[in-house]
């Protein structure tokens, strides 16, 4: 697929899946706005984008768990382009735990916010952006914690609360979007091995039924989807559990 002349945010892109991502988009010829919690994390993977296919790529500061942070971002995105083609949000905080005694208030505020107001908040916000293409996506990357009756994750319960938010805003939306032809699709991918993009293993190394699902697998997910004609709306990808 190609993405050029497309413009495409993504969030929590200063590393993981958000950075595999952005770096396989500039590839494929997109202009990127790539947002992390840290300004220079941002900037850092923008300008590896930018190294690495030449492709024009900016990176911002976007707190997700700020509502202050997500409207100065969205300004900024609104600043440099008169719409918005694909919107991924990656960005959240993942909060270990077994027991729920096991992380502070803080901590359990911070990643409801993050991943629950902040998909909502930053969806919000750039609405006007993506209404403004003629072929709209928004990608949320929520997780495999987020379906009925899992338990396998080592997850706190603050970020099974998180995700199964992120999921149920994910889901009336893309009903309520459909009409309009803006395509809201999720991913809810088990835990899975992060590899750098950049290394030379990334499209050599085999990958069977028996493997652990990769991020390489996760982001062919995602632009199997935004490659699908427009009368394809792929509502989710559900992963089968080793």
């Amino acid at each position: 697929m190609e993405l050029k002349d497309r413009t495409l945010v993504i969030t929590g892109a200063g590393r993981g899946t958000g950075r595999a991502l952005a770096l396989r988009a500039g590839r494929l010829g997109a202009r990127l706005l790539l947002a992390a919690r840290s300004a220079e994390a941002a900037r850092e993977v923008a300008a590896e984008v930018a190294a690495d296919s030449g492709a024009d790529a900016e990176g911002l500061a976007c707190d997700l768990a700020d509502p202050a942070s997500v409207r100065s971002f969205a300004a900024a995105v609104a600043a440099r382009t008169d719409r918005v083609d694909v919107l991924v949000n990656n960005g959240a905080r993942y909060l270990h735990g077994a027991d729920l005694l096991d992380a502070d208030d803080a901590a359990i505020a911070d990643t409801i916010a993050s991943a629950a107001t902040g998909t909502v908040l930053i969806t919000r916000h750039l609405l006007p952006l993506l209404r403004a293409s003629a072929a709209a996506d928004v990608v949320n990357l929520v997780s495999s914690v987020a379906e009925p009756r899992n338990h396998r994750s080592a997850a706190h319960p603050a970020f099974y609360a998180a995700k199964a938010a992120q999921a149920g805003f994910a889901d009336v939306l893309s009903a309520r979007l459909r009409p309009e032809g803006i395509r809201v699709i999720s991913l809810y991918p088990p835990d899975f091995t992060d590899a750098d993009p950049l290394a030379p293993s990334w499209h050599t190394a085999p990958r069977t039924a028996a493997d652990p699902l990769t991020t390489q697998s996760v982001t062919d997910c995602v632009l199997f989807a935004l490659a699908q004609p427009r009368d394809c709306f792929i509502r989710s990808f559900r992963f089968e559990q080793l």
